[in-house]
């Protein structure tokens, strides 16, 4: 009986020593391989109002790193992304910036709104992190150098809107509904207003609404009906742009209507009746329905992963995260690089390389980190989003 217990006493020792060796070796491994990979982070809304922009970002974000990865141009070097919800909310996304430096972000490819951006500017300065925002379009978004922008700027999409409805001669008198408790809607009101002036354009109606105030558009729809607005002009978000539609039917009031790349994903909302939308004009720098062959195999992947069609964030994060790994390769960067280090290589390359991407040919950065690309016009038809030029 002794005898027997021995043994099984020695082949247990035996089973657990293997079983030591085979998990350091599988740490050692894992090591190894971790020290061959980059986290890209990125905050943005997962739920809540404008969880249309974050999903899509999310997704082609995902799309994105599977496709670098699987092309093996960074060599042995792996890119992994990781998103938190920031829900849009400013006094969320510290929070959620922090808990991806904890998971070992290095590079940071978000916000994806603005007013959340904003919230996280000084600490990602301080952190010196290399950040390239797929979507956070406001201007101060980019006052320190180690962030730059995917999409247009504010101010690009206020002087370029009121330009495209002048040289279309879309309408004379025009109102406006925005929101002046959000950085992104009145930085676009703000140099649309002033180039409308420039313009020959006619402001009827300036009419605004808050965060606190953002249901009942009764006050803005019947300023700009009884001032005769041709077109109403709406930089903002598509939540409440479509609540403006549908009150604006019911208000027996039927303009244009122009928006910017906030109205994108209005067609995405649960129960929306895209009738509504008809016909809504929007300056974006993506239309998943061009002909070109980067755009079709885009709109053919994303549908095929995600059941949907991919709106202009999706595009322009898959377009940011491509322009990192073309900095990373450019720069030589190395996986066991500091985040300091890595942004610092990366601030250098993003101003000297050119990108053919889906938002746009030949982007290129400034330092002040804004990105030099034209924007495309489309028109809401038959619940599809249509090419005006």
């Amino acid at each position: 009986m002794k005898k027997v217990m021995k043994l099984l006493c020695l082949a247990l020792c035996v089973a657990l020593a293997a079983s030591c060796l085979v998990s350091c070796g599988d740490k050692k491994e894992e090591e190894a391989n971790g020290d061959k990979t980059i986290v890209i982070g990125s905050t943005g809304p997962l739920t809540g109002d404008a969880a249309v922009y974050g999903i899509a970002v999310k997704n082609a974000a995902e799309l994105a790193v599977k496709d670098v990865n699987a092309s093996g141009i960074l060599g042995d070097i792996k890119l992994e992304f990781k998103m938190e919800d920031d829900v849009a909310d400013p006094e969320k996304a510290p929070a959620a910036y922090n808990k991806l430096k904890d998971e070992g972000m290095k590079i940071f490819a978000g916000t994806v709104t603005t007013g959340a951006c904003l919230a996280v500017t000084a600490t990602t300065k301080q952190d010196n992190i290399f950040e390239l925002t797929p979507s956070a379009s406001g201007a101060d978004v980019i006052k320190n150098d180690n962030c730059f922008q995917v999409c247009f700027t504010d101010p690009n999409q206020g002087k370029k809107s009121a330009d495209y409805i002048s040289a279309k001669k879309l309408a004379e008198k025009v109102a406006v509904i925005y929101d002046s408790s959000d950085a992104y809607s009145t930085g676009i009101f703000n140099t649309f207003k002033a180039e409308c002036a420039t313009k020959g354009l006619k402001l009827v109606s300036e009419k605004s609404f808050t965060k606190d105030n953002k249901t009942d558009f009764s006050a803005q729809i019947n300023d700009a009906k009884a001032n005769g607005a041709e077109l109403v002009f709406l930089p903002i978000y598509y939540s409440e742009a479509a609540q403006i539609l549908k009150q604006s039917k019911d208000a027996g009031f039927t303009p244009k209507f122009f928006g910017c790349d906030g109205l994108d994903g209005i067609l995405g909302i649960d129960n929306f009746d895209k009738k509504l939308a008809e016909g809504v004009m929007l300056l974006t720098p993506f239309a998943a329905d061009a002909n070109d062959e980067a755009t079709q195999k885009f709109v053919k992947d994303f549908k095929a992963a995600y059941k949907e069609v991919p709106n202009q964030f999706a595009a322009d994060m898959y377009d940011g995260i491509n322009v990192i790994a073309q900095c990373i390769k450019s720069g030589q960067v190395t996986a066991d690089m500091d985040t300091s280090a890595i942004c610092e290589v990366l601030k250098k390359q993003i101003t000297s390389i050119s990108y053919d991407g889906l938002t746009g040919a030949g982007m290129t950065w400034k330092a002040s980190g804004e990105v030099n690309k034209d924007p495309k016009a489309v028109e809401i038809k038959d619940g599809a989003y249509v090419s005006m030029d």
